[in-house]
């Protein structure tokens, strides 16, 4: 039991210098088995063959001794004694001043993750609530496209009953380029898009029909209303 309470003491110490900023420049908290059996022995003027002898007392014992014994492979665990190459504390002993000084590096940390979480959560509020109004505008500038578009194909339906226009129906990207300027096209083209499908499932006044015009297969809008409808509708 003496030579497992020095055992004990001694990696918990070298770890809590590890871990306090390793003075005697430990390349690892996991002691060599060689030199924490020197140790010992030193110490405690006992044989090697007792050391030898504790190590497998640990392996079997099913108590928490707070020591761990790691092997080549640290993620494989350890059978036997011949295959322990290092030993180290589950508990490392530190000072007043290192837990200080650990407990503020700790709170700092969390104070920091705490206000970035902070930062990032208005964030991701700011984007959404911006998302929400352009969804907003988009729909918004969608309905007014649609009513555009409705009052030009419905117009031209009238100047056809007048004889004014050739063919009772009109083309789709003429009616888009006579409502939207060449400069704007690009970025109205997700509203254009989005008005021509609410028309073409909400708009029964309005039919999409494919004709051949000036050699062209294009799309056109057709006004299947008749005027004196809308007229007594007004």
């Amino acid at each position: 039991m003496n030579i497992l309470h020095e055992l004990y003491n001694y990696l918990s110490i070298q770890a809590g210098n590890f871990e306090c900023g390793n003075p005697e420049n430990l390349k690892s908290k996991c002691i060599w088995v060689s030199e924490a059996r020197d140790h010992v022995v030193n110490i405690t003027g006992s044989s090697p063959q007792k050391f030898e002898a504790a190590l497998h007392w640990i392996l079997n014992s099913n108590k928490d001794l707070g020591i761990w014994l790691r092997g080549t492979d640290l993620s494989e665990p350890v059978t036997k004694a011949e295959q322990v190459v290092c030993l180290e504390s589950a508990h490392p002993q530190m000072g007043l001043g290192c837990r200080f000084r650990r407990a503020v590096v700790t709170a700092i940390m969390n104070l920091f993750l705490f206000f970035w979480s902070l930062v990032t959560l208005w964030g991701i509020l700011i984007f959404l609530r911006y998302r929400w109004r352009k969804m907003e505008e988009e729909e918004q500038a969608m309905y007014e496209m649609v009513k555009k578009i409705i009052a030009v194909v419905q117009d031209h339906y009238k100047e056809w009953e007048r004889n004014l226009e050739r063919y009772p129906y009109v083309g789709i990207l003429h009616v888009r380029d006579s409502l939207i300027p060449p400069q704007s096209r690009k970025k109205m083209k997700r509203v254009w898009n989005r008005a021509v499908e609410f028309l073409a499932s909400n708009e029964s006044r309005i039919q999409t029909e494919s004709h051949r015009v000036a050699g062209e297969d294009m799309l056109v809008w057709r006004w299947t209303q008749p005027s004196y409808v809308s007229d007594s509708e007004h």
